[in-house]
């Protein structure tokens, strides 16, 4: 049988050898319960079986009775006998049963888990305090300071003595689990085995029945007698083994770790590190660290996806730290980012430094397999919805994205060349693609495509909904339309890339395969879009109203501040603010305590409506039209078509007071729409003819969700319309307290990071924190926050 744990392992106390040992806790665990539930059903069967003995004893004494009423008929009276005698003999065979059962499965599995598996337990116990002792040792010595020389050294002779007492507990633990493991089989194995042959001898007028089962029986126990031998015979060796490694010199206690650039799990190095957070408080948390695939990743437990700290090795640098408090400090330097760590010891340090530089040098000379490299790298040309540009660690959230983003029709190939389990994705196309053909994707320009992979990135919500609303057979219905017409040859997996290469941009950049519209069908479509538009406004119209904002009370002549000298730069404020703020759609004396960005009468008046969508006969139907109407219906299929006709993304419509597709989407109330234009190079600041916005429109009709996407967009709050308000104004006259919420953290995050300097990476954790709770509940429960009402005098 195969060890459960190996005992070197357990020496290394690695993420991989702690998942383990969860598993083997959680299957003993539940071997126990098992074990319980069985031994009770036993005791269960064993009593009902002594009751149907007693009933059946009866049911024979009065057979007998019967018999000896009968003795005139001797026929009737010696076949009574008889049956009574062979009942009888039923009976006896029923007790032995019963009794075998009692013996082989109470007795023997109740003996096995109040023996083997309280010495687990206790092992357990054990384990579980000298590892926490351990970890305590190991935090005191990493924050003992190195100008007191004392607590130095008294912080290394505690953890010295504590990895040595961990290693004998963890080794103890260790052969007590592989010595479980080994016997649960026999011991179960010989119950089972023994109240089967019960069964046997029981059922022996219908030996015929278990003639089929004897032969595996027979089996069994001769399987049970070698099982047995090898328990015994690995026993021996494993505690022999145990003995051994038990023996080693421990008194150099420094992990030992070596760089391997051809491993064959891809993991050059890995080990503990000391890593600095980021934030305010300059936190230090222990990771696992290692560097595989030209990057640098850390783990908090085995099963997590890595975060990757350096997706490039080749643009980094590393050095030594000597100006912080704690010891043994390095730094992994990038263009646009940091990272600061620390080791256990000088000689892991160094370790560690020579292991960064020579994966350095290593990638410096595999860099001609570019191919292989796009596969392990994430894309940095994608719009990601984050404020700032520059790159963070980030987990690895792929593998979720991947799984609902296949299961759109077409997507279980790559859409260029049909090569299956494709693994990058082009976002504003909504396509999937192969490593292949998502390099030749990129070589195309951000204006064409942008990449972005579907393992190794990040992917916000609006964007999976958009991937998940087009798909491969969606867009080759559009971009392949005159495909086959024109007798052209779609490319197959393994054709030679210059071949693929002049397809796809046969194919996205020239647009040849796409068929255009004729006249009559481009004012078709577009009416048809207008009407579908209709059906969607009308169907919300009869959903229930939701009941009208409570008026805001304030103090009588209390003047309201400006928003500027409402808004504090500092992160402090903006936690103040946020407790301040009610989560409904209505400003309290908690708001007074910060005001709005102008002074509220008693009574609010009504927000200025945005305009009612009628359509009319246009001077001359185009894409850009079809975009137009297709934006505000929320069909991004139709809105791709148009883009493939040639439709401009920021079209303006001069006859509808210069309004953009971006702004028929905000009135469509569809995010995944503006999502999709943004990805495809809308304006977010693109002003209609009343000089609002596209964050004007979603602030008057209290999108939330929009509000928050145009913001981490860098949309301009600070712009007004020709009635001289801003977004912020009209919010609070609505008194959407969400609204002023995100638009007041998006100022005060801008003023912060001013002050920081160029240089500042991303201002304000609160405001990070929570555009990310606002994003996530705009995508998936978007009725919490388009709470809007258009306000009403004439109710109370």
């Amino acid at each position: 049988m195969k060890i459960t744990v190996e005992f070197e392992e357990c020496l290394k106390d690695s993420p991989r050898f702690r998942a383990t040992i969860e598993e083997v806790e959680g299957d003993v665990c539940e071997l126990e319960s098992k074990l319980d539930k069985l031994v009770k059903l036993c005791i269960g069967m064993i009593d009902a079986g002594k009751a149907y003995n007693a009933a059946n004893r009866q049911f024979v004494n009065g057979i007998r009775e019967l018999a000896q009423q009968s003795t005139k008929d001797e026929v009737i009276e010696s076949s009574l006998t008889k049956f009574a005698e062979s009942l009888q003999e039923m009976i006896n065979y029923h007790t032995i049963l019963f009794d075998q059962a009692q013996r082989s499965i109470k007795i023997q599995l109740q003996t096995f888990i109040k023996d083997d598996l309280r010495k687990f337990k206790e092992a357990k116990k054990q384990f579980d305090k000298v590892s926490e002792e351990k970890e305590a040792a190991l935090i005191k010595n990493a924050q003992a300071p190195r100008n007191k020389q004392h607590e130095v050294e008294e912080a290394t002779n505690i953890l010295t003595a504590t990895r040595k007492c961990f290693r004998h507990i963890v080794l103890d633990y260790v052969l007590q689990i592989n010595v479980l493991q080994s016997k649960r089989r026999s011991e179960i194995l010989k119950s089972m085995l023994s109240f089967m042959y019960a069964h046997l001898t029981f059922f022996h007028q219908g030996y015929d029945l278990f003639s089929e089962l004897q032969p595996l029986m027979k089996q069994l126990g001769g399987q049970l007698d070698q099982l047995v031998v090898d328990a015994a015979k690995e026993k021996r060796d494993m505690e022999q083994k145990h003995s051994t490694i038990q023996q080693k010199d421990f008194s150099n206690d420094d992990t030992k770790l070596e760089y391997n650039v051809d491993a064959e799990n891809g993991i050059a190095m890995e080990g503990y590190l000391f890593k600095r957070a980021s934030n305010a408080f300059k936190t230090w948390n222990r990771r696992w660290f290692s560097i595989q695939n030209n990057q640098l990743v850390y783990q908090k437990k085995f099963k997590d996806n890595p975060t990757v700290v350096v997706e490039d090795l080749r643009l980094c640098t590393v050095k030594h730290c000597e100006d912080v408090e704690r010891r043994f400090c390095f730094e992994v330097v990038s263009p646009t980012k940091s990272c600061m760590m620390q080791a256990d010891s000088e000689k892991l340090r160094q370790a560690w430094i020579k292991a960064v530089q020579n994966s350095i040098a290593t990638a410096f000379r595999d860099k001609g397999d570019e191919g292989e490299k796009l596969d392990r790298k994430s894309s940095t040309s994608t719009g990601s919805l984050d404020s700032g540009g520059e790159p963070k660690e980030r987990p690895l959230k792929g593998e979720s994205a991947l799984q609902k983003v296949l299961v759109i029709p077409g997507n279980t190939c790559c859409c260029d060349c049909g090569q299956p389990d494709p693994r990058w994705a082009s976002i504003n196309l909504g396509i999937t693609l192969c490593i292949q053909c998502s390099g030749i994707h990129r070589s195309l320009g951000v204006h064409f495509s942008k990449v972005r992979s579907l393992t190794l990135d990040t992917w916000e919500p609006e964007l999976l909904k958009l991937m998940c609303e087009l798909g491969n057979g969606a867009i080759n219905q559009i971009y392949e339309a005159r495909r086959e017409e024109l007798a052209a040859r779609k490319p197959q997996p393994g054709d030679p890339r210059h071949e693929v290469e002049a397809y796809i941009k046969a194919k996205y950049v020239d647009r040849r395969f796409v068929r255009l519209p004729s006249d009559e069908e481009l004012r078709n479509k577009v009416v048809s879009l207008s009407k579908q538009e209709k059906r969607l406004s009308s169907s919300s119209e009869h959903l229930p109203p939701r009941p009208p904002p409570p008026t805001p009370k304030l103090r009588a002549g209390q003047a309201v501040k400006s928003a500027d000298s409402g808004i504090q730069n500092s992160a402090d404020g903006s936690r103040e603010m946020l407790a301040n703020t009610p989560s409904n759609n209505s400003l309290t004396d908690a708001d007074a305590a910060e005001p709005p960005a102008m002074a509220m009468p008693a009574t609010l008046p009504p927000p200025s409506p945005c305009k009612e969508m009628v359509f009319y006969e246009p001077k001359e139907y185009s894409s850009g039209l079809q975009l137009y109407w297709a934006a505000c219906a929320r069909s991004l299929p139709d809105m791709s078509e148009a883009l493939a006709h040639g439709a401009e993304v920021n079209w303006v419509n001069t006859e509808d007071d210069k309004r953009t597709p971006l702004i028929m989407a905000v009135h469509g109330g569809s995010l995944v729409t503006c999502e999709f234009l943004l990805q495809n190079a809308g304006n977010v600041n693109q002003q209609d003819a009343q000089g609002r916005a596209p964050l004007h429109h979603a602030t008057l009709l209290g999108h939330t969700g929009q509000v928050c996407l145009f913001l981490k967009r860098g949309a301009n709050q600070n712009a007004a319309d020709i009635d001289e308000k801003t977004p912020l104004t009209i919010a609070v006259e609505a008194a959407n307290a969400d609204i002023v919420t995100l638009l007041r953290l998006a100022k005060m995050n801008e003023e912060m990071r001013e002050a920081e300097g160029p240089y500042s990476q991303s201002g304000d954790a609160t405001y990070q924190d929570i555009f990310q709770d606002f994003t996530h509940m705009a995508s998936n429960d978007p009725d919490k926050l388009n709470r809007y009402q258009q306000y009403d005098p004439q109710k109370p």
